[in-house]
């Protein structure tokens, strides 16, 4: 046996069903299991894209369009200070040594250390010289509280 002997399954295989060819054969001597009416049943109807609404306005074009995307802004990478704190305490960043976007990201904190933000969710006890390039007012406060300091590198 070889590839060349290789056939279907006893019944895998059906016949085409063959249209139009007259009431005796069961499929279609009048409508050709096209339904009755309309534009489907036609001779020469095209399979429209499934947004096509026969002609009629497309809700796509009926919305109207409003807002507008900056196609400058950039995704900060973001931080919490509880986050920082875990990475103090874990030993992933040395307390001593200034946080910068280059400790966050060779610490797994974020993706990206072209613009980092650090927000103020959870609770900071280290104290720590973070930079970045934007602080929640929440973040500051609880940086400074813990008797860290803060460095804005947009400023």
């Amino acid at each position: 046996m070889d590839l060349s002997n290789l056939k279907p399954a006893e019944g895998a295989t059906k016949d085409k069903q063959r249209l139009g060819r007259g009431v005796g054969s069961g499929r279609g001597g009048h409508q050709s299991t096209r339904g009755d009416k309309g534009q489907s049943s036609r001779s020469g109807s095209k399979n429209r894209p499934m947004w096509f609404e026969g002609g009629q306005m497309p809700l796509y074009r009926r919305l109207p369009k409003f807002g507008f995307t900056n196609n400058f802004r950039v995704e900060p990478s973001i931080v919490n200070v509880s986050r920082i704190a875990r990475l103090v305490n874990d030993g992933r960043i040395d307390a001593s040594e200034p946080v910068t976007p280059e400790v966050l990201d060779a610490a797994g904190a974020i993706r990206d250390p072209e613009y980092v933000k650090i927000l103020g969710d959870g609770e900071i006890d280290v104290a720590l010289e973070v930079s970045a390039h934007a602080f929640s007012e929440s973040a500051k406060k609880k940086i400074e509280d813990a008797g860290g300091s803060v460095t804005d590198l947009d400023a």
